[in-house]
């Protein structure tokens, strides 16, 4: 087996990507394990880095992708 440092998530779905940063956010509000909190907010700060926007208006990108989707 290969190893490796970093995972590419290239063909995840933008609906994938949301669920996977609401549970991150839920989990951490609910069991108190920074950790959770520290995930999501690591992950949520290269996704916008890399779109060129802010954590806030990426979020909100993906709430309304998904909304217009009907997915949420």
């Amino acid at each position: 087996m290969r190893t490796f440092d970093k995972i590419s998530i290239q063909e995840m779905s933008k609906e994938d990507m949301l669920m996977i940063i609401e549970a991150l956010e839920y989990t951490g509000s609910k069991t108190n394990i920074e950790a959770f909190i520290n995930l999501k907010n690591s992950i949520l700060k290269e996704l916008s880095s890399l779109a060129e926007s802010s954590e806030e208006e990426f979020l909100e990108y993906l709430n309304d992708s998904c909304k217009s989707q009907n997915l949420v």
